[in-house]
């Protein structure tokens, strides 16, 4: 084998996955969309510049890996979208997908016959390629830029849902201009609708047989969900597509919606594995059909090709995202933040490639400038308004304010005891849980609460990080919380972390959580577990105690295996302070005390031999 040779599809595969992998890194250093970073390694590795990324020794395998990698970007971004979210701003969402294709196919098939002078047919093909924005986008940027959660939930919404819809339009459109449909007017009507409703009953379908199956354990066995999800819905895309072309996309999503919202026993390991493997193909196949594109042929666009993106921009954006937010509750800032944001992603750039080759293989001209254009409409849109995105959100308002919120790792009893001092002190939360039962009981109690492994970068993104000022891990793993409280830190710089050691001698030290800039959670190891259960049995009393003294003699050590009390903050003036090992108490300040009613007694010795004094007016049920 000559797989080390120059222009081998191998060292090609490998330098472009390499590549990608690097744009990732360098996006996430610097802060912006990772399109950026990995149009400018696919331009400087292929052949124009380096000549070292040569797309063209892939053969028919490179439209095969961006069928696939679409593929699987749609149903990882079905995963993440919250049919309960997407219910409030349903109105508004309907419309973006619907009558804004409609609006942003004519002003873009518009825009580039008047200022390029194109045949109508590659037109139609150029606005029906743009209709996309795209989650490969849009995600970086709502973790990047903190928005209102409604017009966050438009934004993500109207990204994963107009892909597949953008790409079976523009199929539709391709096939009429082939000469496939010889009566656009209603055999393009006609197969589009086909291609809509077959994939969104084959998705429903597909995704309720492959939730029943991640549900079972007797039928997927332990360790193989993973594959089994990602075999499945590739496969339903493939035989969609093979029963009637171009539906696959749609299945494929929808599928994806269908599992994410199905409580699987797998559902947050799921979504990490499918968020890797979809930044591992958004690097590769960027990076692959960025050298496929020459510099010649964008050049050749000139200023009209820039006047046509500008249009797109300024012009069709506008009207779109205002007239399909008539009557919604979205604000006239958040409406006009909508009209700004319009950046194209992988499906655009992956479909433009794919028609570019099936236009030149039917003897017809115009691929390459077709491509030409899509790829400078998606460079020119991720760049500007990916820089663009924080001061536009911050100069009309609809950026969250500074940090003030508290993000807490564990839905558990404990921490919604925890939760609940915090909240009666004015603090906003966010709860963090992969236990759909603990999330429900929260969710009850009136608590924002996201579902998911707090590892995984998406639902530390669903939760907002950044806008916390303080991370709490309060679970029973001592590694979990203090893994999160890392994550936190170092992630999404949150001020202050705290981590709640279940047991001594684990190897998490308070002088090794020092080092990582987090502090132990309460005054010692406490075991978050039996605190949970004696909250769920009503087996506590909330306290409030003050300090009142100095101790004049070191209070006796409290054995674990009694454990009677339990200090979860400290009110210190106007300020409520998350107890931890290192809060030294002051006269004046009081505390909100978890006391164990069968050790009462025991417990308010210990307090009192501690300088705190009980006000017992304040006392009252842990759970109230």
């Amino acid at each position: 084998m000559d797989a080390g040779q120059p222009g081998t599809p191998v060292l090609v595969f490998a330098l472009a996955l390499a590549a990608g992998a690097g744009g990732q890194v360098l996006a996430r250093h610097v802060g912006l969309p990772a399109i950026v970073p990995l149009l400018a390694l696919g331009v400087l590795l292929g052949p124009d510049l380096l000549d070292w990324v040569r797309p063209q020794a892939l053969g028919v395998g490179l439209f095969a890996l961006v069928e696939l990698g679409v593929g699987v970007v749609l149903f990882e971004g079905g995963l993440g979208l919250e049919l309960r979210r997407l219910r409030r701003e349903g109105q508004a969402i309907q419309r973006l997908v619907t009558v804004g294709a409609m609006i942003t196919a004519a002003g873009g098939a518009i825009a580039a016959r008047g200022l390029l002078g194109w045949e109508w047919s590659l037109c139609v093909l150029f606005g029906t390629l743009v209709i996309v924005t795209g989650p490969t986008v849009i995600g970086p940027l709502l973790r990047n830029v903190p928005l209102r959660p409604r017009l966050a939930t438009v934004l993500e919404a109207e990204g994963v849902l107009i892909d597949p819809i953008g790409a079976i339009v523009a199929s539709v459109a391709l096939q009429i201009a082939l000469g496939v449909h010889q009566d656009p007017a209603s055999s393009g009507l006609g197969a589009l609708a086909a291609r809509l409703g077959f994939g969104v009953v084959g998705g429903l379908l597909g995704g309720a047989t492959l939730g029943l199956l991640l549900r079972s354990q007797r039928l997927v066995p332990e360790g193989l969900e993973n594959l089994v999800a990602l075999g499945g819905a590739l496969m339903l895309m493939a035989g969609c597509d093979a029963m009637l072309s171009q539906s696959g996309v749609m299945a494929v999503t929808v599928a994806g919606v269908v599992v994410g919202n199905a409580g699987t026993r797998v559902g947050s390991e799921l979504r990490e594995f499918q968020g890797v493997l979809t930044l591992g193909l958004i690097g590769l196949l960027f990076v692959l059909l960025a050298a496929d594109v020459r510099l010649a042929d964008v050049l050749a666009l000139g200023v009209p090709g820039l006047l046509v993106v500008v249009a797109l921009a300024f012009v069709v954006r506008p009207v779109n995202a205002l007239v399909c937010t008539v009557g919604s509750e979205l604000s006239g800032r958040e409406r006009a933040f909508l009209s700004w944001m319009a950046p194209r992603g992988i499906v655009a750039a992956g479909v433009a490639s794919l028609f570019a080759a099936a236009l030149d293989q039917a003897g017809l001209e115009g691929g390459r400038e077709l491509r030409a254009l899509v790829f400078l409409t998606v460079a020119s849109t991720v760049l500007v308004q990916g820089v663009t995105a924080w001061g536009a959100a911050g100069a009309l308002g609809v950026r969250l304010p500074a940090r003030d919120a508290i993000a807490i790792l564990g839905a558990n009893d404990l921490a919604l005891a925890f939760a609940a001092v915090l909240r009666d002190a004015g603090r906003r939360l966010v709860l963090i849980d992969a236990n759909p039962q603990h999330c429900r009981l929260a969710e009850t109690r009136g608590f924002s609460v996201v579902f998911g492994n707090a590892l995984e970068p998406r639902t530390l993104a669903q939760a907002r990080l950044q806008q916390a000022a303080i991370a709490i891990g309060a679970t029973p793993n001592d590694e979990i919380n203090s893994l999160f409280a890392r994550e936190a830190r170092e992630q999404y710089d949150v001020p202050e972390a705290y981590v709640a050691i279940n047991r001594s001698g684990t190897g998490i030290t308070p002088n090794a959580l020092e080092r990582q800039g987090a502090r132990l959670l309460f005054d010692r190891p406490k075991d978050v577990e039996r605190w949970s259960v004696r909250v769920r049995h009503d087996a506590v009393r909330h306290e409030r105690w003050r300090f009142a003294h100095k101790p004049d003699a070191a209070p006796p050590a409290e054995s674990s295996a009694t454990d009677s009390w339990l200090v979860l903050a400290v009110e210190r003036g106007d300020r409520l302070l998350p107890m931890h090992a290192q809060l030294a108490a002051r006269e004046g300040d009081l505390a909100h005390v978890l006391v164990h009613v069968p050790e009462a007694e025991r417990a308010r010795e210990a307090l009192h031999a501690r300088g705190w004094r009980s006000v017992p007016e304040a006392a009252s049920s842990a759970k109230a």
